[in-house]
């Protein structure tokens, strides 16, 4: 039997006017709507992370055309422009957030547009949106010491548990960075999956914790987003991104030995 290959959606701020520091990573309002009924016109069924996670786990069989739709960081617009999308067709969706950067007591600052509100966060969770975590601060996961690595998981994991009632089951990594110290951490810490990006459709081999997003952006086209639907072409369409993520892979890991070197000396 050939292996389910899932497209994981991976958006961030949904907005008509983006400022400069996530314009490449939004999308507009009307392309967000015009790509959730291409979802539906082709019968795509929408799933949240946990729910495929606990599929894949348990061995229970797929919909026939999985799909799921994420959100990260927490940018007002997905209250404002893709909720409505989503619930004109009753699609479920994943939200990450960065507790730090929600609007409210838990606030450090450091969002890097209109973030959402804890109400606003409430609303969606009671629309179907499955809210995960996403760090508190965002930062780089593999670059932190032990001791910052679990303060930012178990900080996330307590604001989430204490705003909504119920502790997230999933998880996000920062830029898609993760190591598999990060990764232990993260399913010690209580996580039961987290996604990663990879630029590749989702597959259960790659197991609960490193399941593979592709990127949607703002200048992704109709017709590129029919690929990433269908899982066409993917190499092609993110060859850049990942000649990128090689290139800075290389950086972080000798800043990354740097720092304990440093640190040795201490």
């Amino acid at each position: 039997m050939t292996e389910a290959r899932v497209p994981i959606l991976m958006y961030h701020a949904i907005a008509a006017e983006p400022n400069d520091a996530t314009r490449a990573l939004s999308v507009t309002p009307e392309a967000f709507a015009e790509q959730m009924a291409v979802i539906a016109e082709r019968g795509l069924t929408p799933l949240t992370t946990a729910d495929l996670a606990a599929r894949w786990r348990a061995g229970r069989p797929l919909p026939g055309r999985p799909v799921l739709i994420t959100f990260d960081d927490g940018y007002e617009g997905v209250h404002r422009h893709a909720l409505p999308a989503l619930a004109e067709h009753g699609f479920p969706a994943t939200l990450f957030v960065s507790t730090g950067w929600i609007r409210g007591a838990h606030d450090t600052g450091g969002g890097l547009d209109t973030m959402l509100d804890w109400p606003q966060v409430r609303e969606l969770a009671d629309a179907g949106v499955e809210i995960g975590g996403h760090s508190h601060t965002h930062p780089q996961l593999d670059q932190l010491d032990d001791a910052d690595l679990r303060a930012e998981l178990i900080r996330c994991r307590e604001v989430v548990t204490a705003e909504l009632g119920t502790p997230p089951l999933s998880f996000a990594y920062p830029y898609g960075y993760s190591s598999r110290r990060v990764r232990t951490a993260v399913r010690r810490l209580g996580f039961a999956q987290a996604l990663a990006v990879g630029n590749t459709l989702a597959r259960r081999a790659q197991g609960p914790y490193a399941l593979h997003r592709v990127t949607v952006r703002r200048t992704t086209t109709g017709e590129e987003f029919a690929r990433l639907l269908d899982g066409r072409a993917l190499t092609h369409l993110f060859a850049r991104d990942r000649t990128l993520t090689k290139g800075y892979a290389v950086i972080r890991r000798t800043r990354r030995l740097g720092s304990r070197a440093t640190a040795g000396f201490g």
